[in-house]
């Protein structure tokens, strides 16, 4: 696929990694001439120096045949006008723009009648809705949604003395044969070298220290993590006292979600800058105490009673404060704490430290993304493990003449060896058409038959994998 690629900052460098490795074609624009060509020195991609507004910047770039623009400027503005004058002159078919401001949030704005914008995503509210699910499931590392939120796959970390926990995967199904669930990746820890992924079937034993990743109805959610996270007598506290380091985008969103439940968090947010800490609290409601000072500064946080924290969040722009801040924190006593990531190398160095989570904006919003470049009839992509893994949600299309998977059972299917199916969603209806019962979450086994329309959700333990399970997937006239 050819992808133009508008802003060179830590978002485009991110999504330029991550498209580059897929073998697509990309193209960079960038004011900044120092940030193009250090792009172009690291991935196999090409750069444009210029105004991404310009048509004729947009025209060097090769749009008159690219298929996806990605504008992710730093300035709204520049994002929106560089999709109009895409759409206008350039007829690129898919335009996806950054925008921070919830004021340009509106169909109206967003049509094709005003800026042409195809999707608009926003890190922000993206990852703000992402740590709300890691207080929703406080047991959990990762939380992500499939098939509209019907089903999640979670990873969390296995504890010695869970009910799951030094058992197989077959034993532990013969003795929840209700429980709609699958465990469909491990990651063990060894010796002197990175987490190992340990491929699942019925004879393997879930170890205290796996990082385990399952996928199951919604519902079943809360009953899975008990089960490999919570050593049998142990009473989970939920997330009641959160404590915020940094009053930028992400920390003003999240302060503003949590305190619309009044008395059910307890939340103060730290930020270094005065006037910055006067307007946090002329925006927040008064359940949210603002607090100026310094998350490094240890008095301060033994002050306000570091060690009663459920949730400690660093959410500055700063990946060496939040990283210092967040250790800092789980040494005083905090149950729990996440550090927010920009540099990669960064986060992969604290990956399984004392940072119960390391998280990076880009992971978190690269999934909205993918789910465009993807091939077939892709609904959902969940970017896993700093980008060396992928969840990916297939819809089943056509029948059995038009389609290799459709009609057949699961045996028959042509899947790689290391590609996983853990669940299939079966009677989701398009919106707006009522449905005559609720969907219904499937294990699938063996002789499970695959049904046109059925959303099936794979765990791919390397990317490399995609491109065969978007194949298969791939509906053909042909086909017989």
């Amino acid at each position: 696929m050819k992808i133009i690629i508008l802003g060179a900052g830590r978002v485009g460098c991110s999504v330029a990694e991550s498209l580059v490795s897929e073998r697509n074609d990309i193209t960079v624009i960038d004011i900044d001439a120092r940030r193009v060509r250090e792009l172009e020195s690291r991935f196999d991609l090409r750069g444009v120096v210029g105004n991404g507004i310009e048509a004729s910047v947009l025209a060097e770039a090769g749009a008159r045949d690219t298929d996806l623009l990605i504008a992710c400027a730093a300035q709204d503005e520049t994002n929106l006008v560089c999709c109009k004058v895409a759409q206008l002159l350039f007829n690129i078919p898919t335009r996806i723009a950054r925008v921070r401001s919830a004021g340009f949030d509106s169909e109206a704005l967003t049509s094709n009648e005003g800026f042409g914008v195809s999707r608009i995503i926003c890190p922000e509210e993206s990852l703000t809705r992402y740590i709300g699910k890691l207080i929703e499931y406080p047991e959990a590392m990762q939380v992500r949604e499939f098939a509209g939120g019907r089903a999640c796959l979670v990873s969390t970390r296995a504890r010695a003395g869970a009910p799951m926990v030094g058992n197989t995967i077959g034993a532990i199904r013969a003795s929840m044969p209700d429980l709609a669930m699958r465990i469909v990746a491990l990651y063990r820890r060894f010796p002197d070298e990175p987490d190992r992924f340990v491929a699942c079937d019925g004879e393997t034993r879930i170890e205290a220290a796996d990082e385990v990743f399952a996928l199951s109805a919604s519902e079943n959610i809360a009953q899975v993590l008990r089960g490999l996270h919570r050593p049998v007598g142990h009473v989970t506290r939920t997330v009641r006292r959160v404590m915020i380091a940094g009053g930028g985008a992400v920390g003003l969103r999240l302060a503003q979600q949590l305190g619309q439940e009044p008395g059910r968090f307890h939340v103060k947010i730290f930020e270094e800058d005065a006037e910055r800490s006067v307007e946090l609290a002329s925006m927040l409601p008064s359940e949210v105490l603002v607090l100026h000072g310094e998350a490094t500064d240890e008095d301060l946080l033994a002050a306000e009673t570091i060690e009663d924290v459920d949730l400690f969040l660093a959410l500055s722009n700063d990946d060496e404060n939040n990283i210092m801040a967040a250790l800092l924190a789980k040494r005083m006593g905090a149950r729990r704490v996440l550090a927010l990531i920009n540099r990669r190398s960064y986060a992969d160095l604290m990956h399984g430290t004392q940072i119960d989570i390391a998280l990076s904006p880009a992971q978190a919003m690269l999934g909205e993304l993918l789910a465009h470049v993807r091939r077939g009839d892709v609904q959902a992509v969940h970017s896993l493990r700093r980008g060396v893994a992928e969840a990916l949600e297939m819809v089943a299309r056509g029948d059995r003449k038009s389609s290799r998977v459709v009609g057949r059972r699961v045996k028959e299917l042509r899947l790689p060896t290391d590609v996983h199916m853990g669940l299939i969603v079966r009677g989701l209806v398009d919106v707006g058409v009522a449905a005559e019962q609720p969907p219904e979450v499937i294990i699938p086994h063996s002789d499970t038959v695959i049904e046109q329309g059925d959303h099936v959700v794979f765990f791919l333990p390397h990317k490399r994998l995609v491109g065969d399970v978007e194949k298969l997937f791939r509906v053909s006239a042909t086909f017989f």
